[in-house]
């Protein structure tokens, strides 16, 4: 099972990080800056899998990793993982779509990996489910138009008129008008 993927730059700084396993925020960067200093140290030209670090787990689990230009590609995964089977979905399948479509890189990483198991690895299937979420996005008006429909929509809201005078034993309050949008 995966537990974690972890995409950095040369510098350490994440650019796309997933825990599949509850870890708290700040044992979630310590294991982050971990991994960083584990694959970062090692040359180009070595194997491209080494046990976890101590703190996700040691030897019961397994850095998954690839460097490509700027940025590091790595999965925590246990025992359970074939190795060559996650190096395959990080050079094939991931490498390729998360450097082409940057903007959706979590919509296809959600379509490939759920909950620590891998789901798709048929790219047509990960694309055609990416087109789809990006006509729902459009069709909707993508987010950049949420605030205007969220206006839009309390502007066409009945509400019940407010009371101008809130009168609670000798206290009288008097509420001021309120303008509509």
């Amino acid at each position: 099972m995966i537990k974690a993927i972890l995409i950095f730059n040369n510098h350490g700084k994440p650019r796309l990080i997933r825990f599949y396993q509850y870890f708290a925020e700040d044992m979630q960067q310590q294991i982050i800056r971990e991994t960083f200093h584990l694959v970062s140290k090692r040359d180009d030209n070595v194997c491209n899998f080494l046990e976890g670090g101590s703190l996700i787990g040691g030897s019961d689990y397994k850095l998954i990793y690839r460097h490509y230009a700027t940025l590091y590609f790595v999965f925590c995964v246990d025992s359970s993982e074939s190795e060559l089977g996650i190096l395959d979905l990080i050079q094939v399948k991931l490498n390729y779509s998360l450097c082409s479509a940057s903007p959706q890189v979590h919509y296809i990483l959600q379509e490939v990996v759920m909950g620590g198991m891998v789901l798709e690895t048929n790219m047509n299937e990960i694309v055609a489910q990416v087109e789809v979420q990006n006509r729902m996005e459009k069709s909707e008006g993508g987010l950049s138009a949420a605030p205007a429909r969220a206006v839009s929509a309390v502007k066409n809201m009945n509400l019940p008129e407010i009371p101008r005078n809130i009168n609670i034993g000798d206290i009288n309050i008097k509420v001021p008008s309120l303008s509509p949008f």
